[in-house]
């Protein structure tokens, strides 16, 4: 029986070195049987796989412009594209006492200011969304939006062409075509004297 016991916790290919080697510790080598041959480990790459084309057209790739070494003069009115795609989006949604200021010779922030009013809170805060909603699918991204939350005064900045949409009563006690409008200003010193 003690052979019988010494022969079953044999597995077969190891030797009886490597099998009382396995007791004594983690380094013991096994040894294959003679005869047996043995396998190299191999990774095996994942296969690769084929791209389908669809057949869809992908849009081509517009060219960038290129750039001159030198600074170029700004032009003469770069935000016109943008202007009208606000006046038409604040045409479409009514808004009232549209006013459309240059500002390129007054400040380096914008080149356009645009002023407009609505008729309620609900009202400014609808026409700045469409407003944004235009000018995405224009393809002119808003840096900024202000005031969306309380509907007072609703500022989007569109980069070159800021957007003011207020309701009559902030417009009033504010009076930013008053202070961007250098003629309006001029008017108003020229009434005064």
């Amino acid at each position: 029986m003690a052979e019988k016991r010494a022969s079953t916790s044999r597995r077969p290919g190891v030797s009886k070195s490597a099998s009382a080697g396995k007791s004594a510790g983690k380094h013991a080598t096994k040894r294959p049987k003679a005869g047996v041959a043995v396998k190299a480990s191999v990774k095996k790459k994942a296969p690769i796989r084929a791209v389908r084309d669809t057949g869809a057209k992908r849009p081509a790739a517009k060219a960038a412009p290129a750039k001159s070494p030198a600074k170029s003069p700004k032009p003469t009115f770069a935000a016109a594209p943008v202007v009208k795609v606000i006046e038409a989006a604040l045409d479409d949604m009514k808004a009232v006492q549209v006013k459309v200021l240059d500002v390129r010779k007054l400040t380096d922030i914008a080149d356009t200011l645009v002023i407009a009013s609505g008729t309620s809170d609900r009202h400014v805060r609808s026409i700045a969304d469409r407003v944004i909603e235009y000018a995405k699918k224009a393809g002119f991204r808003p840096m900024g939006v202000e005031g969306q939350r309380d509907g007072e005064w609703v500022l989007v900045d569109l980069q070159d062409v800021i957007v003011h949409i207020m309701l009559p009563r902030v417009r009033e006690l504010y009076r930013l075509e008053n202070l961007w409008d250098v003629s309006a200003a001029r008017r108003d010193a020229a009434v005064g004297e």
